[in-house]
């Protein structure tokens, strides 16, 4: 019967999440457990019976470069007038802002050294080193992306001219699918490397065939109108010549869905659908990431005790029912009542069920395409 239980717990670890993964599933302590993609501990106090973590084995395990950080000075919530703008918030571990590069203007191929950890976001941040002029520098770290790949941007043909983009970008296409005396390479590899008729339109598909071939990896920035249509997206900027601003949590992704014409000269604007259901209009020369956002099991983490949101720089939340009247919507009373009220928060808006901003459809953000599809039962799964 004892051979019986070792052998059942011996197959219970080979069919693991974690062996099928590769990752080590040797405790480095008699009271840490690395179960499938999770690390738990074993009780010996309360506050880490439920404490949940994702395993990351390969994130780099020392501190962050010190040229890239910047000091993080903490408001605590409040205003320049040193009032209270939001409550929860005060205390709090000391951080170092990390200096991420969101606009990925510098050109030529750059190679991850290692994968950090961020205190100041959910996702991982890549550390990604020119491989010819030696500069590093913070971007996001998308899903799969190890130490040693290599990642490009192919955004510096848009610096400049917004409106000239798709031809610089045309001659980016021209440039990395050309042979050496600038005659463009065939697509089959048993063919023999011919010249194809210039200004011709088979030439340009196959070019931008076998650009996409090399340059559709994950953590790679590219313009819109030079991704496929299907392919996830993470970071994705809102001007030609500004910064990555949606889809930087970590899991995150966006979907390319189709192209449409606004102004009615040509394939204007890219249709993307959010993480939030939402399809909305985007400038096709506006650039975006492949792949997903990293650390995509961050939200079934669990802190396990209260004292871990302190470290966060979390401040404890006092219920409106507790409060009184004069200090809540929801407070005074008898018992737990709340006045037969619909929720409010504190200033006496309302908290729940209430529209966010005006439909793109009348008289608001035109840009929308789709709205999301609201969580509350009432519009779920219609547009």
């Amino acid at each position: 019967m004892k051979q019986q239980r070792k052998d059942a717990k011996r197959r219970v670890a080979e069919s693991s999440m974690s062996a099928r993964l590769g990752v080590a599933t040797n405790t480095t302590s008699p009271f840490v457990r690395k179960d499938r993609q999770f690390k738990t501990y074993k009780p010996i106090t309360r506050s880490i019976r439920w404490l949940r973590q994702p395993l990351n084995e390969h994130l780099h395990s020392g501190g962050p470069v010190r040229a890239l950080t910047i000091a993080k000075r903490s408001t605590a919530g409040r205003n320049h007038h040193g009032r209270v703008t939001v409550r929860g918030r005060g205390g709090g571990h000391r951080r170092r802002i990390r200096l991420v590069d969101f606009y990925r203007w510098e050109s030529g191929e750059q190679e991850v050294v290692r994968i950090e950890y961020d205190p100041g976001r959910s996702a991982h941040i890549a550390l990604v080193q020119h491989k010819l002029t030696g500069a590093q520098s913070y971007i996001l770290a998308p899903d799969g992306l190890r130490a040693g790949d290599t990642v490009q941007s192919y955004r510096q043909g848009i610096k400049g001219d917004a409106a000239k983009a798709a031809t610089s970008t045309s001659n980016v296409v021209d440039e990395i699918v050309s042979s050496p005396d600038g005659t463009p390479l065939s697509t089959d590899p048993a063919a023999p490397q011919t010249a194809a008729a210039p200004g011709s339109a088979s030439s340009s598909s196959l070019d931008l065939g076998i650009f996409r071939t090399q340059a559709i990896r994950p953590g790679n920035f590219l313009p819109l109108h030079l991704i496929p249509i299907g392919t996830t997206i993470h970071s994705i900027t809102m001007h030609p010549l500004g910064p990555a601003k949606m889809v930087r949590s970590a899991g995150t992704f966006g979907q390319l869905v189709a192209f449409s014409a606004r102004t009615g000269a040509g394939e204007s604007h890219a249709q993307v659908r959010l993480q939030s259901g939402e399809v909305r209009l985007i400038p096709s020369t506006c650039c975006a990431a492949i792949g997903t956002v990293s650390n995509k099991d961050h939200q079934h983490r669990r802190l396990g005790k209260a004292g871990r949101s302190r470290w966060l720089g979390r401040r404890p939340k006092v219920r409106g029912v507790a409060m009184n009247a004069c200090d809540h919507p929801h407070g005074g009373g008898r018992g737990k009542s709340k006045s037969n009220m619909h929720p409010r928060s504190i200033y006496g808006h309302l908290t729940k069920g209430a529209r966010t901003r005006k439909p793109g459809t009348r008289g608001g953000n035109q840009m929308v395409v789709r709205e999301r599809p609201r969580r509350n039962g009432k519009r779920l799964g219609k547009p």
